[in-house]
């Protein structure tokens, strides 16, 4: 059997074990782990980005490959309710790429440190075939604030914080080597992170997500967690008037690139009725008690292929 065969979250809970430590909050399974210290709540999240598969350096520039590295682990914090703080940085470097670009590539990640005033603090480099960036990044979070995906509840209104597909479509774009479309292609070349946002709802929503691999699969990740179903109203994901005209110039349905695309980088987050005028974004489904993942469309429920992003099936 190899991995391919079993993808990215079969071998994930093929070599997860609970944790014995009782400071551990979470595991695997979430955004970001939270462990118990003498300061608090700590959250601690890592990602990497491989040359070929998340980026191509005839996209991005250093600086753009820099910013989205730690863009992205922003945002993984952001979704447990947390403030970001300390980066270590991991880079695998050819040996004959010029000292240039890896100046530019830190001007990148310091560039997006500064905003979120975060610092980075240590890592390592090494030599590889392909550029390979790792960053781990860590923060800080109080416990009323937290969210995880273990918190959805049947009866929970599921929101997203902003328009879905820009990414997808910036990507296919690309792939396809067509000009023009520069706001979304920039989408996915510059992802934001929404701390802000995240920040300012934790407290009123009961579960959170952010959108790396399409609406569908992280709302899927959020009802396995929180052990309950979820109804997603198809009409009500907000695109792009750009990323539909990109799906349609391409001959693809924009709905794709919203609902199972990724690299949107915006949040997935369910909370009661009540407190409904309390978080700004857009209502797109409900959770209920029944396991199983619905999709409709014109009050008609529709047929919903499992097409999330998965690292061991596809890469750019």
């Amino acid at each position: 059997m190899k991995v391919k065969d079993i993808g990215e979250f079969g071998l994930i809970d093929r070599i997860t074990k609970k944790p014995k430590d009782k400071d551990i909050l979470v595991g695997i399974g979430d955004d970001a782990a939270v462990f118990k210290t003498t300061k608090g709540l700590q959250v601690l999240t890592t990602d990497c980005l491989v040359e070929g598969d998340h980026f191509r350096r005839e996209w991005f520039s250093p600086v753009q490959i820099g910013m989205k590295a730690i863009e992205i682990n922003v945002s993984d914090i952001a979704a447990m309710g947390a403030i970001p703080k300390y980066v270590l940085v991991s880079v695998a470097l050819p040996r004959t790429i010029g000292v240039e670009f890896v100046d530019r590539l830190y001007e990148g990640m310091w560039k997006t440190c500064d905003k979120y005033k975060i610092e980075i603090i240590g890592g390592n480099m090494t030599h590889c075939e392909k550029i390979v960036i790792s960053i781990t990044l860590t923060g800080e979070v109080d416990k009323k604030n937290l969210c995880l995906r273990s918190g959805a509840k049947s009866g929970d209104f599921i929101f997203v914080s902003g328009q879905l597909g820009n990414g997808m479509a910036g990507l296919r774009l690309f792939q396809e080597e067509i000009m023009g479309f520069q706001k979304v292609k920039k989408s996915y070349l510059e992802p934001k992170a929404k701390l802000k946002t995240a920040l300012d709802i934790a407290p009123f929503v009961n579960s959170m997500i952010d959108v790396s691999d399409g609406l569908a699969p992280e709302v899927e990740h959020i009802c396995s967690r929180s052990n309950c179903g979820a109804i997603i109203y198809k009409d009500k994901v907000p695109i792009s008037d750009e990323a539909r005209e990109a799906a349609k110039r391409l001959e693809e349905d924009a709905y794709d690139y919203a609902l199972f695309g990724g690299e949107d980088f915006e949040l997935v987050y369910t909370g009661p009725k009540e407190n409904f005028e309390k978080v700004n974004g857009f209502l797109v489904g409900e959770i209920i008690k029944d396991k199983k993942i619905s999709l409709f469309s014109d009050g008609k429920e529709i047929a919903m292929e499992d097409k999330g992003y998965d690292h061991f099936s596809r890469g750019i």
